[in-house]
Parts: structure tokens; sequence; C-alpha cells
């Protein structure tokens, strides 16, 4: 039987652990890439580690989340990174370079490498052939200093694409569809693998905007074969020579398989406030818009530009709708200047945003009151636009520029003969905002240079031998990462600085919980099915670690945020039944006995005694034996240091 075109990928770069399904594998990274709002606490981390240089084949800090400058705050993370990133030997992408996925799929990514990255849409590198996983920042700093990462061997889930989009519809109506399917928890514990004679009509932006947005099915990653297709990409780069010809065997066996034929698809968008909420345009055609926004690391690319500017070109946004477009890249926005499409943009009376991540994590551009905004980026759960009852959209770029020119939700297919768009056989290459690291002769010279709103990595401790606290607050299903510890312009400064940024925990549920678990000391979160979905921030294990939080009980997890609990030392446990979340209230005392041995031996099944119903509830504490030492040492931080001890 042989093997689909990820099984050999993570099999050549397993390193540890046993190559079979539901199994703990550890895979060498050959690459990384973090961006400032999380970078800054992944190098404190790895400063914390003591390695001096970074042991991938190459590591990148973008700075693209934290570009809006209200305070010094955001300037001196900037400023921190990249003096950790010369003194370590990672190269350096300067504000306005572009979005981290954009850039890196530009100039760095390799097909059949393996990527993580400290951002969940780090499988956009899946649209070169590449294993690309978004982890937490601890994940990265451990892969940064030699360390390998690891995932449970995943199933693979195999979409097999036949014929070819029909005019106006995008790879954005692929994975809305594929969402629409599967949903948000569809993905968890697999890799989405597309293969078929459909893949080939696909350009490498295209395949990107797709793999970008499996992020979303709660995939581990999602990956395309290397073709031809991927081989006249890298070539217009300047980059052929990393081309590989990878796909999977012809006798390759999927654990799961969809097919989809892309020429029956339709124009798409998904509805307020989840991606998977996905109704046709025809359906909603007519709807009156306020805000139409073009960019985000899914549909950023020259591609996307050059249609948007096609569609824009000799008319006028209409007066009630303001579009802002934010091209992803210092190259796009070079190329669309060259070209004149940038005019063409600037006449119809778009604002030209930087290319950064922008109004797509609530850095600017935040919608009106209760307003209908249209949006060509990946996720739009409530309040991550920074207003908290606009509806906001997920369309294609010819959904949003066909919208923002009638005022009303419109079916681009409205538009007539559509031309053929094609990537330019060469790109225009100038990599002047990328600064490279210090030679390792030099690098004990460089200062790192911190700012005082840089805090330290909170305090961990060994798991205790017993667990006794209350329950500090209760969720129901979906909770996400923009839940838990919220993005925007006045709460991501603060992201280097744990105790500040804790004062926003949940704030979206409940305003009075980080208040209230401080003056508890100790506590326990219960949550809902899919608990975690959404960004890879670990900021959401560290301000509940912060303010005392020692373990999360829900239905599920989704698998970034779950690791991050574990490598904040943070116990994660799930409901063996279900019906047992309703047994359990806010303010409730818990009491979990010789959790610590429990751990030690290894034992999945623990029972949780409610003190005050008295209801005993028997709960998963599902912890491989790495897994388990973390848990013990007190997170992932204490676990490495020790190993590295051991080592020498």
């Amino acid at each position: 039987m042989g093997l689909t075109l990820a099984e050999k990928i993570l099999k050549a770069h397993t390193v540890d652990g046993e190559f079979r399904k539901g199994e703990e594998i550890g895979l060498k990274i050959d690459q990384t890439l973090t961006q400032d709002a999380t970078g800054t606490m992944a190098y404190i981390e790895y400063e914390a580690m003591g390695v001096d240089r970074v042991k991938t084949e190459r590591s990148v800090a973008y700075i693209d989340h934290n570009t809006l400058q209200s305070g010094f705050e955001n300037a001196d993370d900037h400023r921190f990174i990249g003096s950790e990133a010369k003194k370590h030997g990672i190269y350096f992408s300067r504000p306005g370079n572009g979005i981290c996925h954009q850039v890196h799929l530009e100039r760095f990514g390799i097909p059949g490498k393996t990527l993580i990255g400290s951002d969940s849409h780090t499988p956009t590198g899946g649209g070169i052939g590449m294993i690309a996983i978004g982890a937490g920042g601890l994940d990265v700093a451990v892969a940064m200093g030699g360390g390998a990462y690891y995932i449970t061997y995943p199933k693979i889930v195999g979409v097999k694409l036949t014929g070819k989009l029909s005019a106006w519809v995008s790879a954005k109506d692929v994975i809305l569809e594929i969402l629409r399917r599967m949903s948000v928890k569809g993905g968890v514990g697999k890799i989405i693998e597309y293969y078929g004679e459909g893949v080939k009509t696909l350009s490498v932006p295209e395949r990107a905007t797709i793999t970008n947005m499996g992020a979303e099915l709660g995939a581990t990653t999602s990956v395309f074969p290397s073709d031809d297709v991927t081989k006249g990409f890298l070539e217009a780069q300047g980059r052929g020579e990393v081309w590989t010809e990878l796909s999977a065997d012809a006798d390759a066996v999927y654990d799961e398989e969809l097919e989809i034929d892309l020429s029956k698809l339709v124009p798409l968008a998904a509805c307020p406030h989840s991606p998977d909420n996905v109704k046709t345009i025809e359906e909603l055609a007519g709807m009156k818009i306020d805000q139409v926004c073009i960019g985000s690391c899914t549909n950023s690319s020259l591609l996307d530009m050059l249609k948007v500017a096609h569609i824009l070109k000799g008319k006028t946004v209409s007066p009630s709708v303001s579009l802002a477009i934010a091209p992803g890249s210092k190259q796009v926005l070079n190329m669309l200047a060259d070209n004149g499409a940038l005019s063409t943009l600037i006449d119809s009376g778009a604002r030209i945003l930087e290319s950064a991540c922008g109004p797509c994590i609530g850095m600017g551009q935040s919608p009106n009151s209760a307003g209908i905004s249209l949006r060509t980026f990946n996720r739009n759960f409530e309040g991550r636009s920074g207003t908290k009852d606009a509806g906001i959209y997920l369309v294609s770029p010819e959904t949003a520029a066909a919208s923002a020119v009638a005022g009303v939700l419109t079916d681009p297919r409205t538009l007539g003969d559509m031309p053929e768009f094609k990537l330019p056989e060469k790109f225009t290459v100038n990599d002047n905002m990328i600064v490279p690291p210090a030679d390792e002769k030099d690098m004990d010279s460089v200062e790192i240079l911190r700012g005082p709103n840089i805090k330290a990595y909170p305090k961990t401790a060994p798991l205790a031998e017993d667990i006794e606290c209350g329950v500090s607050l209760k969720v129901g299903d979906n909770i996400t990462t923009d839940h838990i510890m919220p993005a925007g312009a006045k709460i991501l400064p603060l992201r280097s600085n744990i105790p500040e940024i804790s004062k926003h925990c949940f704030a979206v549920c409940d305003t009075q919980f980080p208040e209230r678990a401080k003056s508890m000391g100790s506590s326990i979160i219960v949550g809902g099915s899919n608990y975690g979905q959404g960004s890879s921030r670990e900021h959401a294990a560290l301000a509940p670690l912060y303010l005392g939080v020692k373990a999360v009980l829900v239905k599920s997890f989704a698998r970034i945020h779950r690791s991050n609990l574990i490598n904040a030392g943070i116990l994660p446990l799930t409901f063996v039944n279900e019906g047992d979340y309703e047994k359990i209230g806010q303010g409730d005392v818990l009491k979990i006995e010789g959790i610590r041995k429990a751990v030690s031996e290894g034992r999945a099944e623990v029972t949780v005694k409610d003190v005050t119903t008295g209801d005993e509830i028997p709960v998963l504490c599902e912890l491989t034996g790495r897994t388990r030492d973390i848990m013990l040492e007190g997170g992932l931080l204490d676990y490495t240091r020790e190993q590295m001890r051991k080592k020498g």
C-alpha cells in the first residue's frame, strides 16, 4: 500500500515515536516563523532555554500584526524581536514587508519541508507542498532550539478535485464549500490532502487560500502536491532551484475521502459568526452592506489584487460603503504600482492600507455599530472585528469588489465575461526589507533591546498531588481563542506583558472573570465542545496560568489550544459522558484527588468530585509519556530545561 503525500513528508521527518496512526510522533522541523503578536513571548521563551543559535535550516521573524503604533509598546516589541533575530540567527522581516504567510510563500517556503509557525494560518505553506503547522510560541521556541515538534499521527483526508472553476467562482468558494460540508470541527486530528485532475487548474495563490482556511476546519494542516504549477511559481520568484516534484503514490489509501467538482461550485459566503455558516451569494444577494475589506493572509496575493482591480476599473465605490484594501506584501504592492493596478484601486475610492494583517485581527477598520462588513478574511467570530454587534461575512475578492461598487451583496457572476488572469513569468524581487542575522563571530556583541512593557514568562509549578478549587467560569460550545484572549488594537500591544493582558482574559464572555479568578487564587474552567478553536495564540493559556487556572474541563478541545494548555502546565480534562457538563455550576468546588499519581501512572480516567453537589464525575486525562512528563514538571519550558540539564 502506497503513501499519501502527507505521509511521505511526515515519515521522512519523524525522529521520535512509532509512525502509526493515533501514536504521538516527534518531527524534525526545517523552518519556523513567528509574527509580532506571538513573537515577543516566543523569543522570551527561546532565551530561557539558553540556546545561542537557532538549529533550523531557516527561521524568520515577521512584523505584521501589531503595526498600529499608538503607544510605545508595539515599537518596543518590534525592536526587541529585531535584536533577538540578529543575535540568534533568525531572519527579520521588517514592518511593511508584508504578512508572514504571504511573504513566506513568496520568499522562503520549500516543497517537502516542515514548517511550524506561531500563527494558526501557517498551513498556508501547504499550497506549495510543505507540511506547515500552526503551533504555540513555546513549541516554535523549542523547534528553533533543535527540539522535535510532537503531534498525534493524524488521519489523512483525501479531497479529490475534478473539473475547473467557472467564471467568477474562486478558491475561497472551494474552502467555504469544504467548511460547509465538514464544519469547524470536522478536521480535528486530520490532515487535508488535495489531489485529482482539478489540482492542476489552480495556481499556487489559489491553493494557498484553500490551505490557509483549512485552519478553520480544525485540521492539523492541509497540503497540495508540488507539480509544474508549483515549479512555475517558484521559478517566477527566482527560487526554481528549491523545487521538487511531490505527490501521493498511485495506490495511496486515505482514511476519509471527499470529492469536489470545481465546475459545480457557486459563489459562497460564511455568515456570522462562524466560518462554517455557509450560504450561497444567490441566497443573500441584495443585502445592504456598510463595509468591504480585501486582504489578509487568505486573499491578498497579486492574483487576488489584479482581479479586484479589473472589477473596480472605471467604477466608483458606492457612497454607502467603505472599501479598504491591504495588499499582502511589499512585492505585491510594488507590482501593483508598476503595472498601474494600484492607481485603478485608488481611483475607485478604495482606502489603501499597509501590507499587514490589519482589520483581520481587529487592528483598525472596525465596522460601524451593527454594520454589515464583507471581508476576504478567514474568521468572522463575534467581536473579532472590534465591533461586537457587527455582522461579518467571509467572501471571495470577486464578490467583495462587485459588492463594494453596488452597495449591496452582489453575485460576481453578474459581471459578464471574465478575462483570464495569469501570474507573471517573473515577480519583482527585492528583499531589502528582510534583515539577515549577524554572523556567528559577531553575535555576542549584539545587544538585546527591551522595553518596559516586556515582562517575564509567568511562574509555573510542578503538578500538585491533589487539585481542589472552585469553578471560576463555565462557558458553552465553540469557545474561540478570541473569547479567551481577545485581539484588537487595544489589547494586542499587551502580548508581551502577561500580567497586564490577563486583565482582559474572557472579557468577551464575562468581564468579571479576571478579578474573580485572581481573587480565588486557583480555579478550574468548565467548557463545552471544540473549546479553544481559532488562533494559535498561547496567551489564551498563559493568561489563565497567570490567573491561577489549574485545569480546564470540557467536552472536547481544539488541537492547538490543548497543546498550549499542556505547554503552560494547565491540566486538559474531558468529560467521559458529555451530559455530566450539566451537573457542574460556576462556583462549585471541584476536587481531583491523587491527580499527580494518576498522571505519573498514565491512568487515562480519573474522578472529579463536585464537593458542592456531591456528584462524582468520571473524566479523561489523556496524556502520552512525553506530555505526562511535561505536565508533571509544570509545563514545556520547565520540561525542556530539565531535558537540557540532563544532556549537559
